[in-house]
Formats: C-alpha cells, structure tokens, sequence
C-alpha cells in the first residue's frame, strides 16, 4: 500500500534534499541555529511537503499550485546555498553539488507541472 505521492520521483528527490540539508545545516555555526539553519531546514522540507499536499484530493489547478509552491522552496533553498557560501560555511564543491541537485530538481518540478491539466 501507497500514497500515490510516493511514487512520484519528484518527492523522492525533494525527501532526499530535506535529509541532505539538514546534515548541511548542522555544520553551520551555532549562531545562524535560529536563522539560515532553521531556514534551509524548513525551505528544503516544504518541497516535499508540498508535492505530496498538492497530489492528494487535489484538482489539476490546485496540484499545479503547490507544485509552484514547491519550486518556490527549491529557489529558497538556492539562495540559503548562496548565503551560506558568502559566509564561508560551505567550500565551492559542496555549493555546487547543491545548487545542481536544486537546479535539476527544479527543472523536473517545473515539466512535471506543465504536464498536469
């Protein structure tokens, strides 16, 4: 038995940049606990959150509506990569290993939702 969520590679991919930014954000200092961790946390969360709240007893408009949600989240994220390179939390390689997996994901968010009616 499965959410029909479940099976959408999209949301895999979005579980798998929540767990991936929460290890990053453990490495950021004590002093951003309450802001650019908490941030990354909960930006990178919702894509996943609201890929599966959108497929559930949605409509095509309204699923189409938190799959933007969700891309809106994915661009958050790139920006608390950017803030978090800027202050020297995170080296080159570990920023573009991310912004790639935001960029795909966004990529394939983005044709998913102009597939949907």
């Amino acid at each position: 038995m499965k959410f029909k969520f479940e099976g959408l590679i999209i949301w895999q991919k979005g579980m798998d940049l929540g767990e991936d930014m929460d290890k990053l954000a453990d490495i950021f200092p004590k002093k951003e606990i309450y802001n650019l961790s908490s941030q990354v946390r909960r930006a990178s969360d919702s894509v996943a959150l609201n890929i599966s709240e959108g497929s559930i007893l949605q409509s095509g408009p309204e699923f189409r509506k938190f799959l933007g949600y969700a891309i809106r989240s994915i661009a958050e994220v790139v920006t608390c990569l950017h803030k978090a390179k800027r202050r020297k939390y995170i080296d080159d390689i570990n920023f573009e290993k991310y912004y790639k997996v935001c960029f795909d994901l966004m990529n394939m968010t983005i044709a998913f939702r102009n597939k949907i009616k």
